[in-house]
């Protein structure tokens, strides 16, 4: 490592000669001492002698204890704040030390403070890892302070690495004494030795006598990482197990546990006051001490752990049956701090604290991604995830993102992070890497384009977001070479689709798939799912047996042990891998298909997945109608849970409620009755549902449509660049505020696949209020609800209204011709792609002078949407004679 030699001073003209000339410039300076008196003198020379030669010194206060430097010496002073988390400290850190410039010499409190706001020794090390080389950088000097014998490995390891100079120092008998432990790029005779302070000088200390009696005065300080020296957390979790082995003895008291129980409740499950309320109601002082010893790494567990867990809790604490109802889970737990040991350890910290605006976003995020990707783990964190998945053994596993602003009550991030599967098969050698690599895409979607224009919209970029994980064991069983739950789906204790009278909306609903959840939550092809109302579970929306037939699910999503592949197969294909499926539960009989396949003499595959029998002969409804109920009940808020549902040999089912977060919904707003026909003319869209969000009514101000008759014409290159285009009209749109804005098109929006839609992100659409799909792109594709999926979660998140178009149907009233004549926009909004502006046309309202409205009348409870022009007098002009323009 190459340093520059240019020298500065200690301030103590005895040490600079032990340190063989002083400080070098660049040099960071740890002192590790037992307490702040041992090193007073030696900070205070160096700030004296600083300023004695015309340096700046900045003083960084941040610790409990007492002023190490005051303002009258020419100091300059500035308060840091822990509690507000450590991008925050660091970034404040990093732009004092660029305001103060070249040569400037630092002071920092002592560092042992702040694992008591930060919860964290790992923290610590990370702090030293991004401040060091900036000092280097600056040609700074700097001093910090470390506590002896208070932090593990996972504090000093980073600190011993990366300091230059590294000197302990102590007091005994009235004498003061310095031990050089580490000084970079330089050395003497005498350099390591213990040094004692007479008069102007330090003088060795040659007597063995002497150093034998002084340094036993003090522990041996272990810098090494096999030492298992307690650092914060092995301390404060020793402390709680201790307390709780006391209770039993009588010799605790309830206001230890409690005290030590809400510290650890912000050490690792949340700092949000609304999950701290639950938290505290259904968790317990030995519930965190289990948690704890399933996790790796330190820090926070993110929301969509805490949800999981809370959710479990509620349950069983509520009634006893919940016991033998739910699954059991193991589940580990990858701290926060893990996260960000890994992007500073890859030194791609700073670059992803850097992506705070949109224009960050696309010009480095793609970078910052395929660095996360290509990083390495520490060797302590590889050991600690192979023992994990030698635990796991060759079960299959997912690794799913729990970041810490994940699934709370203000933002879901639906499907905005990743979550990867692992079959766990093959060597051990082999799994782990298989592992390794699922983090790190789990990692690197924190910076995905997706994630970060989620929190641009929100504003939240400039909030402290950390990615925890969360690991659990996939459920399911192995059916010849397939791996999957009998069913799977996402409930909402809250239905916002009503699609009968029957239909009570504050039952719930749940959207129902065989085989793993991953159907349930994407838009990923032309296939359905089974949507059921929870207390009338037996009202379809399809009319008939043929549409029952259409609609029902034809592809099931498994994990191939064989190719250790996420795969979709036919439903057919999956019932033969494995004849004892207990088909009864889940399908019906097609007897028109059965009548036909004897009058053929033909072997056809009948079954229906329209999980009949679960719905009918089960408690399955009552049990997943109460369950949301009840844990709605608790969080005081609707919620929606993911969760899976297996058979397990004839002894019943078994749920596993896999994730938990709160639900955003707003009540229904009091609608006045709809017009009573508005001239044909001025009509341009009538239809009877589906109409999901919240009733309405409204003046759009903006219109995109895309047109079906020359979309359906696209290459399938072509329509993801109509998806793009769509993206920066809406970009367009957010900046001048033009709402509220009407987005129309064919098919399906945010579907994967171009063919049945238009392949937008909820990125690309987030400034939109209304959504409409036309049903137009081919004659068996209908818009299948998307209640349920991620894509969903960002409408109820955006208050966004979704209506389903039938232009075909006889209550159904479209007026394209409208849409298509409407003055386009679209060529002056964009026009270096203005050749697109056949395909999407883009018209702003009101129209003639700002005398005519597009009104839109939505009553989602009656499943009911009506849009039509509406003519007004111009506000200046009263006279009778006067017509619109």
């Amino acid at each position: 490592m190459r340093y520059n030699k240019d020298r500065t001073s200690t301030g103590l003209p005895g040490l600079d000669r032990v340190l063989t000339g002083g400080l070098f410039s660049g040099d960071s300076v740890v002192w590790q001492i037992n307490d702040i008196d041992d090193c007073l003198p030696y900070v205070q020379a160096y700030a004296a002698g600083a300023l004695a030669r015309s340096r700046r010194v900045v003083y960084l206060r941040f610790a409990p204890h007492a002023p190490l430097l005051t303002v009258e010496t020419g100091v300059e002073l500035h308060h840091l704040e822990p509690d507000r988390g450590f991008e925050h400290v660091v970034a404040e850190i990093r732009r004092l030390m660029c305001a103060a410039g070249s040569g400037a010499c630092f002071v920092f409190d002592s560092l042992s403070d702040l694992p008591h706001s930060w919860c964290s020794d790992q923290m610590l090390g990370n702090l030293v890892l991004l401040t060091v080389p900036l000092i280097r950088t600056l040609d700074a000097t700097a001093y910090f302070l470390l506590q002896r014998d208070h932090h593990s490995h996972l504090g000093l390891g980073p600190i011993a690495d990366h300091t230059q100079v590294l000197i302990e120092a102590c007091r005994h008998k009235g004498k003061r004494y310095v031990r050089p432990l580490k000084v970079s790029g330089r050395h003497s005779s005498t350099l390591y030795m213990l040094h004692v302070w007479q008069g102007n000088d330090f003088v060795p200390v040659t007597e063995s006598a002497t150093t034998s009696e002084i340094l036993r005065s003090f522990p041996w300080s272990r810098l090494d990482s096999a030492t298992l020296q307690l650092g914060y957390w092995s301390r404060t979790f020793s402390a709680a197990e201790r307390i709780l082995e006391n209770r039993e003895w009588g010799a605790s008291s309830f206001d230890q546990e409690r005290t030590m129980f809400q510290h650890l409740l912000q050490m690792m499950i949340s700092r949000d006051e609304n999950f701290l309320i639950l938290a505290r109601e259904h968790f317990s002082l030995s519930t965190l001490i289990k948690i704890r010893k399933r996790m790796i790494g330190t820090g926070l567990i993110g929301g969509k752990a805490v949800g999981m867990l809370l959710a479990r809790a509620i349950l069983k604490n509520t009634e006893q049956r919940w016991h033998n109802i739910l699954e059991a889970h193991d589940s580990f737990y990858i701290g926060a701090d893990v996260f960000h040991t890994y992007l500073v350890r890859n030194n791609c910290w700073w670059e992803k604290h850097g992506l705070r605006t949109l224009e960050d976003i696309q010009r480095d995020s793609a970078l910052v991604r395929e660095r996360i990707q290509h990083g390495e783990f520490p060797g302590y964190v590889r050991r600690q995830f192979a023992d994990m998945l030698h635990y796991f053994g060759q079960s299959p596993i997912i690794v799913r993102s729990s970041s810490l602003m994940e699934d709370n009550f203000e933002n879901a991030f639906s499907g905005k992070y990743e979550s990867v599967f692992c079959i766990n098969r093959g060597t051990p050698e082999e799994r782990l890497d298989a592992f390794l690599d699922a983090v790190r895409k789990v990692y690197a979607s924190a910076v995905s384009a997706e994630a970060l224009s989620y929190l641009e919209h929100r504003g939240l970029l400039a909030e402290n977001e950390q990615m925890a994980l969360l690991v659990q064991r996939v459920c399911g069983a192995s059916h010849g070479d397939y791996y999957y739950p009998h069913a799977a789906g996402v409930a909402y204790s809250f239905n916002p689709y009503v699609w009968s009278e029957y239909i009570d909306p504050k039952a719930g609903m749940m959207r129902l798939v065989f085989g793993l959840g991953t159907r349930a939550v994407d838009r990923s092809d032309d296939d359905y799912t089974r949507v059921v109302a929870l207390n009338a579970p037996h009202r379809r929306p399809e009319a008939g047996l043929s549409e029952v037939r259409e609609h029902a699910q034809r592809r099931v999503d498994v994990l191939n042990l064989r190719t250790n592949k996420l795969s979709s197969y036919d439903f057919e294909e999956v019932v033969r891998q494995d004849p004892s499926l207990p088909l009864d539960i889940f399908t019906s009989r097609d007897r028109e298909a059965e009548a036909w396949a004897r009058e053929h003499d033909d072997e056809v595959f009948t079954p229906i997945l329209t999980f009949e029998g679960l719905l009918q002969n089960t408690p399955f409804v009552a049990d997943m109608r109460e369950m949301m109920a009840t844990i709605a009940s608790v969080y005081h808020n609707h919620v929606d849970l993911e969760f899976t549902v297996s058979f397990y040999g004839g002894e019943g089912y078994k749920i596993n409620p896999v994730q938990c977060r709160p639900l955003r919904v707003k009540s229904h707003g009091v609608v006045r009755d709809f017009p009573t026909d508005p001239p044909v003319h001025d009509l341009l869209l009538k239809t009877e549902g589906p109409v999901i969000g919240d009733s309405r009514v409204e003046d759009i101000s903006r219109i995109i449509y895309v047109v079906p008759r020359l979309y359906s014409k696209l290459t399938i290159r072509d329509r993801h660049k109509v998806a793009r285009l769509i993206g920066k009209l809406n970009t367009l749109c957010k900046r001048s505020a033009s709402h509220p804005l009407m987005l129309l098109g064919p098919g399906r929006w945010g579907t994967r696949s171009p063919e049945l839609g238009i392949p937008v992100s909820f990125a690309d659409i987030n400034a939109v209020s209304v959504l409409c799909e036309l049903v137009t792109m081919h004659a068996n594709l209908v818009p299948d609800v998307s209640l349920g999926t991620h894509f969903f979660n960002d409408l109820v998140e955006a208050d966004m209204l979704y209506i389903a178009i039938y232009p075909d149907r006889d209550d159904t009233l479209f007026d394209a011709a409208y849409f298509e004549r409407a003055k386009n926009r679209f060529p002056e909004m964009l026009p270096a792609d203005e050749k697109w502006a056949d395909t999407i046309r883009v018209f702003d309202l009101p129209l003639a002078g700002g005398s005519t409205f597009l009104t839109l009348h939505a009553d989602t409870r009656k499943q009911r949407a009506l849009a039509y022009l509406r003519h007004e007098r111009l506000p200046h002009d009263h006279r009778a004679d006067d017509k619109p323009a």
